[in-house]
């Protein structure tokens, strides 16, 4: 099964690859202007947050278990919980959290939406996304810190190291590899929201909304969980 995703997802990559031309790191004010209502937010965000029992949200490779190779990789935990997946709400973990909850009912651009827990020394390896036709946006809830001060999250985005801190976001292009290491004896809590990508030509967007659709059927397929 994963040799068939593999497969399926490095086709869906090759394909959008010609027909968008991207950098890694996208300009928020430009591709993602409603971000700024997350940041503005952020410690309401991160004090609902840390009041849903992270530790007990399902590990990645429970919802996806062809990621087992790069979230159960060193046994250490790498949890999701998740309040949209392409477009599929969870009502149940909407409501614990009601300041993300009312952002994302404005924001419809968003398509998933998850507050991602990384166990202290949690190395997740180098891999790529397919889809283009989403960005990934990240806001840093609970950064910790290293002795000089500086985030101790490492993030490798297309060889380039980037790191957040508390409050601080970042939009990129997750068909780069990139690789995500907590160098730090705490966990890391941050918001990872998959926002649709603006002013894709009309064939990108078709196919855009085929591919969200087909995971969506595939979850009710699978029957995935996203119970905390």
């Amino acid at each position: 099964m994963s040799n068939v995703y593999d497969l399926g997802t490095d086709l869906v990559r090759r394909i959008y690859e010609k027909r968008i031309d991207a950098p890694a790191i996208l300009d928020i004010r430009t591709h993602f202007p409603n971000a700024a209502k997350f940041a503005a937010a952020w410690q309401s965000i991160r004090d609902e947050a840390l009041s849903v029992q992270l530790n007990r949200a399902p590990r990645f490779d429970d919802i996806m278990p062809e990621q087992a190779e790069i979230s159960a990789n060193d046994g250490l935990d790498w949890r999701m919980f998740v309040l949209r997946a392409y477009d599929m709400t969870i009502p149940e973990n909407l409501t614990r959290m009601p300041t993300l909850s009312r952002l994302l009912s404005e924001c419809p651009e968003v398509k998933s939406a998850a507050v991602s827990f990384l166990a202290p020394r949690k190395h997740i390896p180098a891999h790529r996304g397919p889809f283009r036709g989403i960005m990934r946006f990240h806001l840093g809830l609970v950064i910790p810190k290293q002795a000089d001060g500086r985030p101790a999250t490492i993030m490798m985005i297309n060889h380039e190291e980037k790191r957040i801190a508390d409050g601080e976001c970042l939009l990129w292009d997750d068909t780069f590899e990139h690789e995500v290491i907590n160098n730090s004896d705490q966990p890391r809590v941050a918001l990872l929201l998959d926002v649709w990508r603006p002013k894709m030509s009309l064939d990108m967007e078709i196919l855009s909304r085929v591919i969200v659709r087909g995971v969506q059927l595939g979850m009710r397929y699978r029957g995935v969980s996203f119970g905390g």
